[in-house]
């Protein structure tokens, strides 16, 4: 595998989550009775960006939780192998009931990640809605799913790969396309 370019640096990604929290307070005409939840595991990292960027534009602080979706995943035996997975657990910090949900993931690909949040989300409550934010919307979608606010769209081929790194988990900042 061998990197082709890097697509966002630190300073394009700060950029882009700056953005995506003003447009989730623009459309949700503030923050009240939204719940921003974090897919493991850099979706964690974006959605407590994220309220960091609200609490400094709205002056109010915004609940934050995780979810993992290990269980949920309809590729599971591929993933791990035939061995346990590795299940987490999900830490919803409030009741998400009649809440506005932001489910916050790093790349939007097929859309199975998202599926399976989905699925994770309502055995956990029942929102009133549910938006989804991504830092990379890259294609190739096979179930109908679109995001509600994307940091960008990077068009790729079925051989490529998105690699995300952030400074939480990674050794860099930077979000890359690289060749299978």
């Amino acid at each position: 595998m061998s990197q082709k370019a890097i697509v966002l640096d630190e300073q394009a990604i700060r950029r882009a989550l700056t953005r995506i929290a003003h447009e989730i307070i623009e459309k949700n005409k503030g923050i009240e009775g939204c719940v921003l939840v974090g897919i493991r595991t850099r979706g964690i990292y974006l959605a407590n960006r994220l309220a960091e960027r609200i609490e400094q534009i709205e002056g109010t602080k915004v609940a934050v939780g995780e979810l993992d979706i290990t269980l949920y995943r309809d590729d599971l035996t591929k993933v791990t192998n035939n061995q346990e997975p590795l299940v987490k657990g999900s830490d919803i910090p409030q009741d998400i009931n009649n809440q506005k949900v932001i489910l916050i993931d790093d790349v939007l690909y097929t859309g199975r990640t998202v599926r399976a949040a989905l699925d994770a989300l309502m055995d956990i409550g029942r929102p009133s809605s549910i938006q989804l934010a991504v830092l990379v919307d890259r294609g190739h979608r096979e179930l109908p799913i679109r995001a509600d606010f994307v940091g960008k769209n990077i068009p790729t081929s079925s051989s490529e790969r998105i690699v995300v790194e952030l400074k939480e988990v990674d050794v860099a900042e930077q979000v890359s396309i690289f060749d299978n």
